[in-house]
């Protein structure tokens, strides 16, 4: 494993790529400049934001959605857009209305 504080010296030579990558080991959340917050009392579980995250950020246990991975949520905006319109469950906010 490559240390995060490697330096050029000390990463491989010819391109090697000596494992394969992961987003779980960076913290890309603060990123964002729009936050989506989940409203549980009007969420039906249909786990649509889920299927469609590309951060992998939304939680799910036993079937149903307890929250939101900010760590790791860029802000896209692609979960509220795929909330079912008669639901809305997930609303894009400002992230600098949580400051």
């Amino acid at each position: 494993m490559i240390k995060p504080d490697a330096t050029w010296r000390e990463l491989p030579q010819g391109g090697i790529i000596p494992e394969g990558g992961t987003a779980a080991l960076y913290e890309t959340g603060d990123w964002r400049s729009k936050r989506p917050v989940h409203d549980k009392t009007k969420c039906t579980n249909c786990l649509l934001c889920w299927i469609y995250c590309p951060d992998s950020a939304i939680l799910v246990e036993d079937g149903k959605v307890v929250g939101i991975d900010y760590t790791h949520c860029k802000g896209c905006g692609i979960c509220a857009r795929e909330c079912p319109p008669k639901v809305r469950a997930i609303e894009m906010k400002d992230e600098s209305d949580f400051e």
